[in-house]
């Protein structure tokens, strides 16, 4: 393992990142776990994230911050929760109980307090508590990522971009991964509707980064977002083996991919794409990303139409072990795709019962809470839908459609649950709720002119309701 190129203790203090360990070797591996955090990508090199984190707690097992970016990192892959996770939850336990036997930096202590925030679900304290680092160091990428994947979750997409906005003058073009903020900075811009600018950000990212694989991300979004579909195929394919390198991040990279050929219509290219990548990766990864990127591809392909034979029960066995999970709202309404995909009801009914009794008692936790308001409902009107009762689920859809942003995700993503009402309203017999369904593709016709998805179900609603 050749980890020499990294930072050691001396590089770290000149940064004014002090790391508590005299272990050079341990800052380095810090430093190497967090460059692949940043990249989306495992580096074979030094033995990936897995070999990286062993490397660590061997070089300095009570190195806290080791502890901390190892423990963060599995709790913001959210594909297990502390509530049943003994192994994480003591993970995060030990590092509470290195960090108040031990004398650590101010900056330090917060760390270990935000991932403690997050393991109980409270993201927004979590998110708080990174921006605490952020002010007095606006150069630590660690509490930067986390505080992006966080509010990600909560669907905050104007923390997300002003988060990033506030420490861009303090990077300099020298320091480590500074380019990775280009990226970073264009998806707040993104989510919150700067499409020229986010843009243009990715484009000065990928100048100084071809490969960097979240800023074609941000490409691929925007792309997505004005519907142009031609030049997003063209991007994606142009730029292909730049980004495929990035193995955390390519699965969701070809989901993009198949969004355009679904967009177009071309549903053979986009279940191609399923097969061969999508859920090829999420079955070897386990990845939370590649799991939920295949529940929606498959959920779309269904409501265009399409008929997925198999691939629903298929997907059923990588997401039923993380029924009682419940760690994001998000993750719930995608398993719940794939039990009523593959019509596995008592699984519906074990996870819809699971969140019902969170929600009676949330604490703490930011995705208990709002799971009564929101999760709970959407996962009733996906269930009546599945049912073919339209109206129903349009009664649950509609009031909710604003609120929606706070499952998490991206707009990308939840456009799934705009597609779902609009399916709903369409297929309903009440003449109010096929009015309703006209008007809400007016409305997505306004914000993404020349969509060819908007302007086919334009076509099926009036041939629908003559």
């Amino acid at each position: 393992m050749n980890v020499l190129s990294y930072r050691d203790c001396e590089a770290w203090r000149a940064e004014g990142l002090t790391l508590s360990t005299s272990s050079n070797e341990a800052c380095k591996l810090y430093d190497a776990i967090l460059t692949q955090y940043v990249k989306w990508r495992n580096d074979e090199t030094l033995g990936g994230f897995e070999g990286c984190i062993s490397a660590i707690q061997a070089a300095d097992p009570n190195f806290v911050m080791g502890h901390v970016i190892s423990a963060g990192l599995e709790l913001v892959a959210t594909t297990s929760s502390t509530r049943l996770d003994e192994r994480l939850a003591s993970a995060v336990k030990r590092t509470t109980e290195l960090a108040n036997v031990q004398d650590i930096t101010p900056r330090e202590r917060l760390h270990v307090k935000a991932i403690e925030l997050f393991s109980h679900g409270n993201f927004p304290k979590a998110c708080e508590t990174w921006e605490d680092i952020l002010l007095d160091h606006p150069t630590d990428m660690l509490a930067l990522k986390f505080s992006h994947d966080a509010y990600f979750y909560m669907g905050a997409q104007t923390p997300m971009r002003d988060s990033v906005a506030r420490v861009l003058p303090y990077w300099k073009p020298h320091m480590p991964l500074s380019s990775y903020l280009k990226g970073l900075y264009s998806f707040g811009l993104l989510e919150t509707r700067f499409y020229d600018q986010a843009e243009k950000v990715a484009m000065e990212g990928l100048a100084l980064t071809p490969d960097d694989a979240w800023s074609v991300h941000s490409v691929a979004h925007v792309y997505e977002m004005k519907a142009e579909v031609d030049k997003g195929l063209k991007f994606m394919e142009g730029r292909e083996k730049d980004w495929q390198v990035s193995d955390v991040l390519a699965s969701h990279n070809y989901w993009h991919w198949a969004l355009y050929f679904i967009e177009k219509g071309q549903y053979e290219a986009a279940l191609q794409i399923y097969d061969a990548q999508v859920f090829r990766r999420c079955k070897a990864s386990g990845s939370m990303l590649d799991i939920v990127d295949a529940c929606s591809l498959l959920c779309r392909l269904e409501m265009e139409g399409v008929c997925v034979k198999d691939r629903w029960r298929e997907l059923f066995q990588v997401t039923q072990p993380h029924t009682d999970d419940h760690v994001t709202l998000f993750n719930d309404l995608h398993f719940l795709m794939v039990s009523l995909g593959a019509k596995e009801s008592s699984t519906t009914q074990r996870l819809l019962e699971g969140l019902q009794e969170l929600a009676k008692e949330p604490g703490d936790n930011q995705q208990h809470q709002i799971a009564g308001p929101l999760g709970i409902p959407v996962c009733q009107a996906m269930m009546e839908y599945n049912q073919g009762n339209y109206n129903q689920a349009v009664e649950l859809l509609y009031p909710l459609r604003y609120s929606v942003v706070d499952i998490g995700g991206s707009d990308a993503q939840r456009d799934v649950f705009n597609q779902l009402l609009i399916h709903a309203a369409m297929n309903s017999e009440n003449k109010h709720h096929q009015k309703l369904g006209r008007c809400l593709l007016v409305e997505r016709d306004a914000v993404r002119p020349n969509s060819p998805l908007t302007h086919r179900l334009m076509q099926r609603a009036r041939a629908l309701h003559v």
